[in-house]
């Protein structure tokens, strides 16, 4: 692998302990034996074969969870959401992070806390440029992160591995060999942090592209030169780039194209509001996110003018949650920098995990994106703006592109998506490493490979359990239940 360089609280469902201090790590008061025994002791609340077990409650309601999100969001965007979600049982999944947070609740866990992304399935990592301008591979979702027990990501990704190799119909000892392959580089990496100095573990990252290189005797010619493909791609992928695809010229300016309803400029949703006051509200946002940033990058912030800005429907869970995209110019036209507000709704996990410490859920996606990425965004920050309909809401911002790029799931062969899930499992090691205790968490998890297996029996678990809700979906948008829209 490329690489450069809390406690216990009870393990078995029921307790839901604070999240304030839920990420302090035992190395500020307890030796590496005591965090050894600590690790080791977290199999009494949770052996290891425990973290294979998956028992549906009766009174199970995934559809029921579903609906109740559509309150909070953006009435007209909701069936759009279903639509995206009935394509496939995996973009179910995708879409059905609340109701798998319900469901982990209630299964065994060590009491080892870290800082969760909340929805670490595999297309949630990817690549995307470093300040220093290397492409790095990383999580790069954290709209649900949160404090809360380590399992739950690892049986987020493994799940969704297993749902993904059955939507690509690969084999069932295909399936359990990728899912095997995740577990065991989650659980080799943490061995690996554990070893090494906080420091250390705090700059390490993942080169994507020695990354590839190295699994190159693993990879046929004709799919290794695919992937660097996609990695060449990726580096054109930045803001000039989405000038070109999302504005056109109109009287000598650039404005971005109206494509409703996935992208509709400000001017036409807000139709009755005068241009002029519309932006001065827009710009007042704009400045109270800024103070979030750190100095030299409000600086170079400051040099960029707003130009205008739209709603942009973006992901699959996240389809109607609030999100915009501002074009900004530092240059008459010819430096363009892209940024996407996203609303930042409370996390799925709160009910379950934990409330946040942060007042606002988009320093809390921030202040958790930073906790577990090796290296973030430049102009990552947060913000609170009051909506037309009078409602505050919290938003976190971000580059729209910058070199960004995903794993195209869906033409991937078992081979293939094994090298990936090993790269998933390191990179969530890392994250969680970052956070936790990573000395406690190798100690649970030990040398044996009963760890990797009792995550594979859960995978094909919930997986079976996965297509089910996905069958409920249907049932319920063909009795009219939820309504769906499958022609956007």
């Amino acid at each position: 692998m490329t690489m450069k360089n809390g406690g216990v609280a009870g393990g078995r469902p029921g307790g839901r302990p604070s999240t304030r201090g839920a990420t302090r790590t035992a190395a500020q008061s307890l030796s590496r034996a005591d965090r050894v025994a600590l690790g080791k002791e977290a199999r009494g609340a949770a052996p290891l074969e425990a973290q294979g077990e998956f028992r549906p409650g009766k009174s199970r309601d995934p559809v029921g969870l579903l609906l109740g999100q559509a309150d909070s969001r953006v009435p007209e965007l909701v069936p759009v959401r279903h639509g995206r979600m009935l394509v496939s049982p995996f973009t179910y999944f995708r879409g059905a992070a609340l109701p798998m947070a319900a469901d982990l609740a209630a299964t065994p866990t060590s009491g080892l806390r870290v800082q969760l992304c909340g929805d670490a399935h595999l297309s949630n990592f990817g690549a995307f440029a470093s300040p220093e301008r290397q492409l790095v591979f990383d999580v790069n979702d954290f709209d649900e992160t949160l404090p809360g027990p380590f399992e739950w990501d690892v049986k987020r990704l493994a799940a969704s591995l297993a749902v993904a190799g059955r939507d690509n119909d690969f084999s069932d000892k295909a399936r359990r060999k990728i899912v095997l392959a995740a577990a065991k580089g989650y659980r080799k990496a943490m061995h690996q942090f554990a070893q090494q100095p906080l420091l250390d573990v705090w700059y390490a990252h993942l080169d994507i592209e020695e990354a590839i290189e190295q699994f190159r005797s693993q990879i046929k010619t004709k799919r290794f030169e695919k992937a660097e493909t996609l990695m060449a791609k990726a580096h054109t992928r930045d803001s000039t780039q989405a000038l070109g695809k999302l504005t056109s010229l109109v009287d000598g300016r650039r404005k971005i194209i109206s494509d409703p309803p996935m992208i509709i400029p400000v001017e036409e949703l807000f139709s009755d509001v005068q241009a002029d006051s519309l932006y001065d509200l827009i710009g007042t946002v704009l400045s109270k996110y800024r103070l979030t940033l750190q100095s030299d990058r409000r600086h170079l912030l400051s040099q960029f003018t707003l130009e205008q800005m739209a709603r942009k429907v973006v992901g699959v869970g996240s389809v109607g949650t609030r999100a915009w995209i501002a074009l900004m110019d530092a240059g008459d036209g010819v430096e363009p920098l892209f940024l996407q507000a996203k609303e930042a709704q409370p996390s799925v996990l709160a009910e379950y995990a934990g409330r946040s410490q942060y007042s606002n859920e988009g320093e809390r996606v921030v202040a958790g994106q930073h906790l577990m990425q090796a290296e973030s965004d430049i102009f990552l920050g947060w913000t609170r703006a009051t909506g037309d309909d009078g409602v505050d809401r919290d938003f976190y911002v971000r580059q729209l592109r910058d070199w960004k790029a995903s794993a195209p799931i869906e033409i991937m062969i078992p081979s293939g998506m094994a090298i990936y899930a090993r790269l998933c499992g390191w990179t969530l090691a890392r994250a969680h490493a970052r956070s936790g205790d990573r000395i406690a968490l190798a100690a649970y998890l030990g040398g044996s490979k009963r760890f990797d297996h009792a995550i594979a029996d859960f995978a094909e678990a919930y997986a079976d359990q996965n297509e089910d809700d996905f069958a409920a979906l249907q049932v319920a948008v063909k009795d009219g239940r939820a309504e769906a829209t499958t022609e956007i």
